[in-house]
């Protein structure tokens, strides 16, 4: 029995064998596998120079930091002359009253913010108002234009000393105006006289 598996498992592989044999033989195939193993060597040969330019960069940056540390130490050991020390001093005396200065602008900045913004919100509050008392003007408006096509009648609103207005009466083309005194009627009388207006 081990035999015949063996057997199985040889004719399998002397299967696959052809097979790769034929696909070999694709002389398509070939060019395919050619061509990329070409792109593979141009590929791994950039990839080598760029990694030649990198480290030649990265040799040179050490050169100048190492310079540079060399220069720093000697800086330190040759800053003994009190002179120098001064001038160090006064410059950095400089750049701490230039920063004050800074921070007051600064401050006088934020403040103008928060004064802008201030009347930002003002300004929106008033809209709003403003807004509303259209609206309450607009509800005013339709609120008068019911009550006028209602009892016909448009009131003058302007003068408070009288009670004046129109009768308009839209059939007849006809404007009457008419006008109460407050001084020599009641309020009651002045009612009643309205109505019988609005009931002609």
């Amino acid at each position: 029995m081990g035999d015949s598996s063996r057997k199985v498992d040889i004719e399998k592989l002397i299967d696959f064998s052809n097979d790769l044999v034929e696909v070999l033989k694709d002389e398509k195939d070939a060019n395919i596998l050619a061509q990329q193993v070409d792109q593979l060597q141009t590929f791994q040969s950039q990839c080598r120079s760029d990694y030649d330019d990198a480290h030649c960069l990265i040799q040179d940056y050490q050169k100048k930091i190492d310079l540079s540390k060399v220069k720093a130490e000697e800086a330190k050991s040759e800053i003994a002359a009190d002179a120098e020390m001064d001038v160090l001093q006064n410059e950095l005396e400089e750049e701490l009253q230039r920063e004050r200065l800074l921070r007051e602008e600064l401050r006088e900045i934020i403040n103008q913010i928060s004064v802008l913004e201030r009347q930002r919100v003002s300004v929106e509050e008033r809209r709003q108002t403003l807004k509303k008392l259209e609206q309450d003007e607009l509800r005013a408006r339709m609120k008068l234009s019911m009550y006028a096509s209602v009892t016909k009648i448009i009131p003058n609103l302007d003068d408070h000393s009288k009670i004046s207005g129109h009768i308009v009466e839209r059939d007849k083309k006809v404007v009457e105006k008419f006008e109460f005194n407050l001084e020599d009627a009641t309020a009651f009388d002045i009612c009643n006289s309205i109505w019988k207006m609005i009931s002609l």
